[in-house]
């Protein structure tokens, strides 16, 4: 017995040294976010225990902030900021990014600038070629001047409002969000950086390239659990993208980016980042189990 007592023993402490750097990454993974750009606002977390696996895992992890509205290149620029304090602060050559939502879209404008210190760029539930929701959105304000006049400060009222809450201070846009998600403004910014899109439609893209490794997933439900206030917004916004799959914001193959891991999760945008507050279907992946694997991707490629 005693012998049986020690080898289980042993095999606990190994497995637990194990888990100890499954997560443990040659350069830090930093977390970006997507529309509303916070990484803690009214006690939420946007990326609700992810931050905390991954680093009792064994990886150095940063959450960034950014405008909460605001179009592609101004995010990727105030990520280009918080990238190169982080490299400064941890001595690293690279960063590995991983983002959601339009979170993902800023990451590829970062890897553009500053190829030689991304490592890599993972993208989840990322309108890459846009969303009809904004689409949708954009034409209303384009076409009833009364609801874009009313609409459009609240908007950015509201995004303003949660710069002050998170402590943050960005310029704010609703405008520049919607064309920016808009199905012609993600063609014109996909012109600009087009590393790691699709040749064709739904395809995969390169899954290296510049020096960089390139990955990607997303989800195809919209309504998960009725307790997530955010599932019945998700439900009305689905509403968008008539008969394509789609997690309530983004296409499922408007998620295509570099290697695509899986498009068809069972998960609303939300979901795609354990929100809201964990959330989700029963009987679904955890989305914290599918980031930490991930970032152990990261790890056994060498990054």
């Amino acid at each position: 017995m005693k012998k049986i007592a020690f080898a289980v023993g042993l095999l606990l402490l190994s497995l637990s040294d194990w888990a100890g750097t499954y997560a443990q990454t040659r350069y830090p993974v930093v977390l970006v976010p997507g529309v509303l750009g916070f990484a803690q606002v009214f006690g939420i977390d946007y990326w609700y225990g992810i931050p905390s696996d991954l680093s009792s895992n064994g990886a150095t992890v940063f959450e960034t902030s950014a405008s909460a509205l605001n179009n592609s290149v101004a995010r990727g620029e105030e990520l280009l900021g918080e990238v190169q304090t982080i490299l400064a602060i941890t001595g690293a050559a690279k960063v590995n990014l991983i983002g959601h939502s339009h979170g993902g879209v800023a990451s590829r404008y970062v890897a553009a600038v500053i190829p030689g210190q991304v490592a890599s760029v993972t993208t989840i539930g990322s309108p890459h070629q846009g969303t009809p929701v904004a689409d949708v959105l954009l034409g209303l304000t384009n076409n009833v001047p009364a609801l874009a006049n009313l609409a459009v400060p609240i908007a950015n009222a509201f995004s303003s409002l949660l710069d002050t809450v998170a402590g943050t201070q960005y310029a704010e846009s609703a405008m520049s969000e919607l064309e920016a998600m808009s199905t012609p403004g993600a063609a014109a910014f996909n012109s600009a950086y087009p590393a790691g899109l699709p040749s064709s439609t739904c395809g995969q893209g390169a899954s290296y390239a510049n020096g960089q490794h390139y990955y990607s997933w997303g989800g195809t439900s919209v309504f998960t659990n009725m307790f997530d206030p955010t599932d019945y917004l998700f439900s009305v916004t689905s509403m968008a993208f008539q008969n394509e799959g789609n997690d309530g914001l983004t296409g499922q193959c408007s998620s295509h980016f570099g290697q695509v891991l899986r498009d068809d999760y069972p998960w609303n945008h939300g979901d795609e980042v354990n929100q809201f507050m964990g959330l989700r279907g029963w009987f679904t992946p955890d989305p914290v189990a599918v980031i930490r694997n991930q970032v152990n991707r990261l790890k056994n490629t060498g990054l």
